[in-house]
């Protein structure tokens, strides 16, 4: 914990964890060899679960903002673009543990 001389105020806080968003959406955008269907295995959320928690993000403020825009801010493109160029075919396996994953939830 930080000491009351260190501790951190609000604006500090926003601007490191918006640091943190930036540094994890370059991770995934360079990242095009993991598969959504392979986050949502491992961690329960994807790119589509950032591009979704944006845009609940900026309702929720009254920032006007699409379902696309969303998609494009955390993909670094249009979605259906990145879908032709780096999506591939989930396997019977990836299929099965994600439907076990989703039925703890």
């Amino acid at each position: 914990m930080a000491s009351d001389k260190t501790a951190m105020n609000k604006t500090t806080q926003t601007e490191l964890e918006a640091a943190v968003f930036r540094r994890l959406v370059a991770h995934l955008q360079n990242r095009t060899d993991v598969q959504n269907i392979d986050m949502m295995n491992l961690a329960g959320f994807c790119r589509n679960c950032l591009s979704n928690w944006m845009k609940d993000a900026a309702d929720e403020r009254g920032v006007p903002m699409t379902k696309d825009q969303g998609r494009e801010a955390v993909y670094g493109m249009p979605y259906e673009r990145w879908k032709e160029k780096y999506q591939r075919e989930a396997s019977p396996e990836q299929i099965a543990a994600m439907k076990k994953a989703a039925a703890g939830h």
